[in-house]
């Protein structure tokens, strides 16, 4: 594999012999005799009801809202080293995108519009969108092979939802618990690019005490990049344990670990793809490399161009920790509290910088100008290359609390929700190597230091938020349960108390501090009304905000200006809301489930976030009042002489409604334009035909065509991408239980298209008062197999 990783191939079967040892010092606990596991039945998990309703891309659903499921049946048909975006790819809600076919790289994500930093996220309850920018990674929380269902609600968070960034509904993961019965499970995928994951899961069935168990599962996975040199590699474990009293009292904890070190894939402009082709990609060779040393001469060294590929790296490290307990108060009141912590560290984007040995910050003074020998020579005259990334370290401990009152036909739901993020984003710089690696690639062995000896830093913040919110809802049922109403309310606080510390980065050489609070009021409205055994319609309407993420505090935009040595908002940047209003109707049958649903979704002060990959830098631009119309189809079967189906359909209309100001004197012409990354159609089918042990489908999701700018002067073509996916379980051979053998091959056509990097490039070609900006683009990478065979002992 040529990558930067440069992985040991023993470790390929570390992992095997860990689990191995694992599972012979816990066979102990399968000798005792445990109870049936009727006794303490599963609970917190989603149970389909003996409907296979379109492979596992819908279940039948009750609420008063849109709302869409997969299931643990479609996730396990997909390739195991896929990522939460990818899982949903089908739903007509949504529009993602995968850097590559693995998964591995990370991907893009929008829901009728929203962007993934729009989209409430949370794993078993946990919110897991980023503190600072609400941003969503989906290659880094969770093994697909724990994962039992993905959701989606489209139009609102659920009242519950810890979610202070949310205008565009929430999608949620729930894992596996843990199996009753003690299994070791192996499962080993192999493809093209190198690609492989070993993936062990032990569970260690019910214990001696009839009430507890646990699993623990590890993997690691590796992959090529599809073009370019480098690669992906990513560690993981996850582990839960259950302790139930019964179905009323329990205790669901889980630990989800991940630590990966990825070469990035890039993104690049119209002009760059025209210039260098489909495959272009960073530079493979660190030519020309440094410049000998040499005392009292200037070395101006020069990076390759594009940047050198080890020098563009995501190294992170995360984990999230929780414990979800419910206990019965009395027989008509239940208590659930769930703490959780979350931890992240690691950095991203594009690592190679040159850096003047003059280049430092004068703390007397706070401007650059002070001098520091980088490269050893003896003097202060020469220009280095070094490697340089915005390094984040995040603390995020919180807990949300609730109690649910049954009285008559009422159930109503009231908690309170309380978290404190500490979120530290530096920007250290270490010297490279003369191969052109970093002595660190997470910067903080060998940090280049300033002459008074503290650390060099394109930026130093520290982001202290506190947020809360108290939530409220009463759901009623009448006619004999043909009508559900619920009404509910919920209050999201969030106070960003942000500091600068004086560092090297663009105006930051004042050390300030900003405090600011956003808070709102939201109420939400849902009913459901069942006009036969069959069919329901229902309909709801919500508000939903989003506080400003918090660059908008720093200079590295134009929201604040630093005068005399004292920082000042520039506009008082507001919180976005929404809302939202949907309406629709189900079939559901025991033979299919059909829906249809139609929205409409207003903004006030709608955000849009540009984020810059190769320098990990965030603006924000305001665009107003937008507007966004649509409908919803979708339809699966239960499998009639072995076949089932499933098909999606979504329309999307934005409309921004006001011209945008770029200056004091300018507007873009964007009223009337539609918002990027935002298709007019989406549509998903997927046929599956079931022998026995066999099966195999075809499957394809079609993108409409989508602006790249919000003046509409760049458009996306529209694409189509097909995929097959088949498998055979064979039958048990001595202890060997269920092998399994799955074949996915992703684009089969090697159909080549792009998705812009970003929502909010406001202008690709020049207008009076606002120069031109270049849009980058991820492009879709072409066919891909791969096979896993998996078995239970």
């Amino acid at each position: 594999m040529q990558s930067a990783l440069n992985p040991n191939p023993t470790l390929r079967l570390s992992l095997l012999a860990v689990a191995c040892q694992l599972a012979c010092l816990s066979l102990s606990a399968n000798a005792q005799t445990a109870p049936a596991a009727t006794d303490v039945p599963k609970v917190n998990e989603v149970i389909i009801t003996g409907k296979k309703i379109g492979m596992g891309l819908m279940v039948a659903e009750d609420a008063p809202k849109a709302r869409s499921t997969i299931t643990a049946e479609e996730l396990e048909k997909q390739r195991p080293t896929g990522n939460a975006y990818e899982a949903l790819e089908m739903m007509p809600a949504v529009n993602s995108f995968n850097h590559d076919s693995t998964g591995l790289f990370g991907g893009g994500l929008t829901l009728r519009g929203f962007n993934s930093d729009q989209i409430g996220a949370t794993i078993n309850g946990v919110p897991v969108n980023d503190s600072g920018s609400f941003s969503v990674f989906p290659q880094e929380y969770v093994d697909q092979e724990n994962t039992c269902s993905q959701f989606v609600t489209q139009g609102s968070t659920d009242v519950d939802s810890p979610q202070v960034g949310a205008t565009g509904g929430n999608f949620g993961i729930i894992t596996c618990n843990p199996e009753n019965t003690q299994r070791f499970r192996v499962m080993q995928t192999l493809g093209q690019l190198n690609s492989y994951k070993t993936f062990l899961r032990y569970d260690t069935g019910r214990l001696a005490d009839g009430r507890s168990k646990a699993f623990i599962s590890v993997s690691r996975a590796e992959a090529d990049k599809w073009k370019g040199q480098g690669g992906a590699k990513r560690d993981h474990i996850d582990a839960g344990f259950n302790y139930d009293w019964d179905r009323f009292n329990y205790v669901h904890a889980t630990l989800l670990w991940n630590d990966a070190l990825n070469n990035n894939i890039g993104s690049w402009s119209l002009s760059d793809l025209n210039k260098f082709g489909y495959y272009h990609e960073f530079a493979r060779d660190f030519t020309p490399g440094h410049l000998t040393p040499v005392k009292g001469t200037a070395q101006k060294e020069t990076g390759p161009s594009p940047q050198y590929y080890k020098l563009s790296t995501n190294p992170f490290k995360n984990g999230i920790a929780s414990a979800e307990a419910k206990f019965r108060l009395a027989d008509n009141l239940d208590l659930k509290v769930l703490p959780y912590y979350w931890y992240g560290f690691g950095n991203g984007g594009v690592q190679q910088k040159l850096l003047s040995e003059t280049g430092f910050l004068n703390p007397a003074t706070g401007k650059i100008g002070a001098a520091a020998d980088i490269n050893g020579d003896g003097d202060t005259l020469d220009t280095i290359i070094v490697a340089n990334a915005s390094v984040t370290h995040t603390q995020r401990p919180g807990i949300t609390s609730s109690l649910t009152y049954s009285v008559g036909n009422h159930t109503i739901l009231g908690g309170f929700w309380f978290e404190r993020a500490k979120h530290d984003q530096t920007g250290t710089a270490v010297r490279v190597r003369d191969d052109g690696t970093p002595v660190d690639y997470f910067l903080q062995d060998g940090e280049i230091l300033r002459p008074d000896g503290v650390a060099y830093q394109s930026r130093n913040w520290r982001t202290i938020s506190t947020a809360y919110q108290a939530f409220l809802q009463d759901t009623v049922t009448m006619m004999d349960d043909r009508l559900t109403v619920n009404f509910g309310v919920r209050t999201p606080h969030i106070k960003r108390d942000f500091t600068n510390i004086a560092n090297e980065g663009t105006n930051s050489g004042v050390t300030y501090q900003i405090k600011k609070t956003y808070n709102d009021v939201l109420p939400q409205l849902g009913a459901r009304f069942k006009l036969t055994a069959d069919d329901q319609l229902y309909a709801s309407i919500a508000k939903n905000m989003k506080a400003p993420p918090n660059f908008v505090f720093a200079t590295t935009g134009s929201n604040v200006k630093v005068t005399n040595g004292v920082a000042a908002l520039v506009g008082d940047v507001k919180e976005e809301t929404s809302y939202n209003l949907d309406v629709g109707i189900r079939h559901q049958t025991n033979k299919w489930i059909g829906s249809f649903n139609v929205y409409s979704i207003n903004f006030r002060d709608r955000q849009a976030t540009a984020f810059d990959p190769n320098t990990l830098t965030s603006t924000l631009t305001n665009v107003g009042k937008v507007k966004n119309n649509g409908f919803e189809i979708e339809a699966g079967n239960t499998p009639f002489h072995g076949w089932s189906f499933y098909g999606s359909y979504g329309y999307s209309k934005s409309e921004v409604e006001n011209d945008l100001r770029v200056s004091a004197t300018a507007f873009l012409p964007t009223a009337g334009k539609e918002m990027p990354l935002t298709p007019r159609h989406k549509a998903g089918l997927s046929a599956e035909y079931q022998q026995g042990a066999f099966w195999i489908r075809g499957k394809a999701k079609a993108t409409g065509k989508q602006q790249a700018t919000l003046t509409n002067d760049e458009v996306v073509p529209g694409y189509t991408v097909f995929g097959i996916d088949g498998g055979y379980t064979f039958a048990n051979f001595g202890i060997f239980k269920r092998p399994k053998l799955n074949v996915n091959v992703s684009n089969i056509t090697s159909k080549q298209y792009r998705n812009p990097s970003s929502q909010s490039v406001t202008n690709a070609v020049a207008y009076p008062g606002a120069s031109a900006r270049t849009v980058f683009y991820y492009l879709g990478a072409p066919r891909f197999a791969s096979v896993t065979l998996s078995v239970d002992i």
